[in-house]
């Protein structure tokens, strides 16, 4: 397929943008391959225009287009929630632009994404993609104890598609066991080690769902897998992402959960997260409510709690809160899985992590969780961000756990505003480039699927540039004071907020809060560049979060 073939006007003069909060600019449009560009008209004197947009068309999740007499109006609904209008003079001219919008934007062919095409000077392609191996986390755990150690047992996938090549698994389990405990686990996901608690040396694993099925099957060697992650005399809890009822019901077609009787020292603890559809209809009724700014008071609280976003907000954090406190307080081993293992199981592992780990909670340590527990780890991001919240068309496998994930680090770093090194437009860009990216961290769904598109090799890595001095500077939370005591959030409803500088963004303006911000950074920076004038500075001397004790029922204690 050509690109040229799908683009059947390249450019038009005389084309008016309109952005919600910005004056309407009037330019030249023109369409590539790959963005769409409006140059504003040049003054006199030979002046050049300046480009007023460069929109990426991955970006677009809908077009609507409307047509009256010579004059064409095109809305572009973004990935990223941005709403722009373009007046285009001509119906031919207009239709052709929105035909040509609507089938680049749909391209599916990994290789023909944009990431393939980027070459940045200032970059080199193979920068950034090996900075957090697994083997350097798989050193720390060996630094701490000998019980676990690298399987490359996967290296050519054929024990588990959507696992990486090495996975880190009780040292007493040869390879042989692993591969027919993978038998008897969807998509072949056997546990693996998701996180090291040095503080008690308790472990926490994830998997898929063990195929027990209607006839009640066992695996010794899955049974045996399990048993060596606990400790002589140790016991373990099984959180399991769906409900008892759900769970029942997979049995009867093939699924099912570990029964007491084959695993002894697991106990089983449901706690149903939403994936899928419903959590994608949730994010879509609560950007519609967003959006609309007529809404009375008591119209918009009552859309606010229709979209049980909120509510889908506490059910992950309060079941991090769980997994992290039979850890911290249970001196337990955990597994957690649902189905298949890569949605609301890393969900859960990951929030843990952030929850438990002050390294997870700074700007390198939560890139390399990012890599380890969602894209090393399986996490199909093609499937689920091919449509964000405005697409007409009918949803296949979309769902924004990465999203919930990155709202729920959000409401941590609301409530712990010194603890996390990193700030909230870092989860910003990461929402942005999850849905349309210049770079190929979030492309495809496995690791086999990067290895097979030469990701890795043909396109750069987000945490590349990221990594710069010059962007590093520009996510770094100015009141971060390391903090090496577990954060347990609240998860009572009037402790969770909506995220308003992502469902809000393009509605209203955050110009005095950038500025705010802006003026804590230089403050901060001027204190450190001189401390000696900094003894009766309040920001360089406040206290370090307090981390309040959760209790077992997953409702935190705040002071």
């Amino acid at each position: 397929m050509e690109f040229a073939e799908l683009i059947k006007t390249a450019k038009v003069e005389n084309v008016q943008l309109s952005c919600s909060g910005l004056p309407p600019i009037k330019g030249t449009l023109c369409i590539t391959s790959h963005h769409l560009l409006l140059s504003s008209q040049p003054g006199g004197n030979g002046e050049q225009g300046t480009v007023e947009l460069w929109l990426l068309i991955r970006n677009v999740d809908a077009v609507e287009k409307r047509v009256a007499n010579s004059l064409g109006t095109i809305t572009l609904k973004c990935k990223d929630l941005k709403v722009l209008q373009l007046e285009i003079p001509g119906m031919e001219e207009c239709l052709n632009i929105a035909s040509s919008t609507e089938a680049l934007s749909s391209v599916d062919s990994v290789m023909m994404m944009y990431p393939f095409f980027y070459r940045p000077q200032s970059m080199k392609l193979k920068d950034g993609w090996k900075l957090y191996p697994l083997q350097h986390y798989y050193q720390q755990i060996a630094s701490e104890t000998g019980a676990w150690r690298l399987s490359c047992a996967n290296g050519d996938f054929t024990i588990c598609s959507s696992y990486p090549p090495a996975v880190i698994v009780p040292a007493t389990v040869n390879d042989n066991v692993l591969k027919k405990a993978a038998r008897f686990r969807q998509g072949g996901r056997f546990p693996v080690l998701s996180y090291y608690h040095k503080k008690n040396g308790t472990v926490m694993l994830r998997s898929s769902q063990p195929l027990i099925g209607p006839n009640r099957k066992r695996c010794q060697e899955d049974e045996a897998l399990l048993s060596a992650a606990l400790d002589e005399g140790g016991h373990g809890f099984i959180i399991d992402t769906r409900s008892a009822q759900a769970a029942k019901q997979a049995r009867m077609m093939g699924g099912g959960t570990e029964p007491t009787s084959s695993y002894p020292r697991w106990k089983r603890l449901h706690r149903q997260l939403e994936r899928g559809r419903p959590l994608q209809e949730s994010f879509i009724k609560l950007v519609e409510a967003c959006n609309d700014t007529s809404l009375s008071m008591d119209r918009w609280l009552s859309k606010l709690e229709s979209s049980k976003w909120l509510a889908h907000v506490k059910g992950a954090l309060s079941t991090a809160c769980l997994a992290a406190q039979c850890m911290e307080r249970e001196d337990a081993c955990v597994l957690v899985h649902g189905a298949e293992g890569t949605d609301t199981t890393l969900l859960v592992t990951a929030l843990a992590q952030v929850i438990l780990d002050p390294d997870c909670r700074t700007l390198a340590g939560f890139q390399g969780l990012l890599e380890r527990e969602w894209i090393e780890a399986g996490h199909p991001f093609h499937f689920r961000y091919a449509h964000s919240a405005y697409s007409h068309a009918r949803l296949k496998q979309e769902a924004p756990i990465f999203l919930l994930f990155l709202d729920c680090v959000w409401q941590l770093g609301r409530q712990f505003p010194f603890s996390l090194q990193f700030s909230e437009s870092l989860l910003l860009v990461l929402f942005e480039h999850t849905y349309a990216s210049c770079y190929g961290t979030f492309l495809c769904n496995s690791e086999k699927e990067r290895c097979l598109c030469d990701v890795k090799e043909k396109t750069h890595s987000l945490w590349s540039w990221l990594n710069q001095p010059s962007e590093w500077k520009k996510h770094l939370n100015p009141l971060y004071t390391y903090n090496a005591l577990v954060i347990w959030p609240s998860v009572e409803p009037q402790s969770l907020q909506l995220w308003q500088g992502l469902f809000l963004r393009w509605i209203r303006s955050s110009q005095y809060l950038d500025e705010a911000w802006a003026e804590i950074q230089r403050l901060v920076t001027s204190c450190e560049d001189a401390p000696e004038e900094s003894a009766g500075c309040t920001l360089c001397h406040s206290q370090p979060d307090v981390a309040y004790p959760l209790t077992i029922t997953g409702t935190a204690n705040e002071g």
